[in-house]
């Protein structure tokens, strides 16, 4: 089965979520199922369908492969554009990639867009291989908050990365260099980067996590919700040098990283219901700029959740 983590809130961009944070989560493990279940098929049995794309029953024009998967969330025409045929890996480890590939593309849609609202992203994203770590390698179970801007007394206040677990939240600051410098903790206001020929200061993480950590914290306690939140300050690249173990803090850098990716890539805990609440409320103190979609635009929606067709 491929595993991707979701993507629930970018920066201040308006997010499907938002919406619902209870019904979008498991609907889009759903759909995330379905849809590798009809690829995979069709990359074990070409023969069956020639034509190399996705397509449920009611489909009726080429279109890309995973087009049907979008067309499950209320999008429009614009978002759908037809593409050309291509043709399908070779291996099932490229055909995995292949498939993150694609979702990874609809995760910044349902992140950055509602069916009435969206917001304008950056297109460093797409490209941004820090995102593509969170949302690639750690299971669906996890909700993905990547730099958000939280609006505290109507001030926007930018926060860490959060990764909320079925059994908590993690504020993550992530401190890589390109070379081979090490990072020297201290318990001063600033940290060493020291690498072979040179030395240079750095604001200590600590409190950016701590800042983060306090605003967290304060939201949660607004609806009384209990919920575990940590801190870790990761570097995949680098060594982290600390002689003193900083309160409910963890220092992972390249020498435990590995232990630390497999925990969590282990985890079978399924999504749980004080962790849907606890991302919700924080979601709610996130801001989000948007705008509405052209009238056009909304009149050209015509696809729902299969859950709204019912009602």
């Amino acid at each position: 089965m491929v595993i991707l983590a979701q993507l629930i809130k970018l920066q201040d961009y308006i997010t499907r979520y938002e919406w619902d944070t209870y019904r979008y989560p498991s609907q889009y493990i759903r759909l995330k199922q379905d849809n590798w279940k009809k690829l995979y098929d069709r990359w074990l049995n070409p023969i069956e369908e020639p034509e190399n794309s996705i397509l449920d029953d009611t489909d009726s024009s080429r279109i890309s492969k995973l087009k049907s998967f979008l067309k499950k969330d209320a999008i429009t025409s614009e978002e759908v554009e037809a593409e050309p045929e291509e043709v399908l890996p070779n291996t099932e480890a490229e055909l995995k990639q292949y498939f993150l590939d694609q979702l990874f593309d609809f995760q910044l849609k349902w992140a950055t867009s509602t069916v009435t609202e969206r917001s304008i992203m950056h297109k460093k994203y797409r490209d941004d291989s820090l995102l593509k770590f969170f949302l690639q390698r750690f299971p669906d179970s996890y909700l993905l908050l990547y730099f958000p801007i939280f609006s505290i007394k109507k001030a926007p206040v930018d926060g860490e990365i959060l990764l909320i677990g079925p059994l908590g939240i993690e504020i993550i600051y992530i401190a890589e260099t390109e070379d081979e410098a090490s990072f020297i903790a201290g318990e001063e206001r600033t940290w060493t980067i020291q690498g072979e020929k040179e030395s240079k200061k750095m604001l200590n993480p600590l409190i950016a996590l701590k800042r983060t950590e306090q605003i967290v914290r304060s939201i949660l306690r607004t609806k009384d919700i209990e919920f575990p939140v940590y801190k870790t300050v990761l570097s995949r690249t680098n060594l982290i040098i600390n002689h003193y173990e900083p309160y409910q803090t963890r220092m992972i850098d390249k020498r435990s990283f590995e232990e630390w990716f497999q925990e969590k890539r282990s985890s079978s805990s399924p999504l749980k219901s004080s962790q849907l609440k606890a991302a919700g409320t924080l979601l709610t103190h996130c801001q989000t700029t948007s705008v509405k979609r052209p009238e056009w635009d909304e009149e050209a929606i015509t696809f729902t959740f299969a859950d709204d067709e019912k009602k």
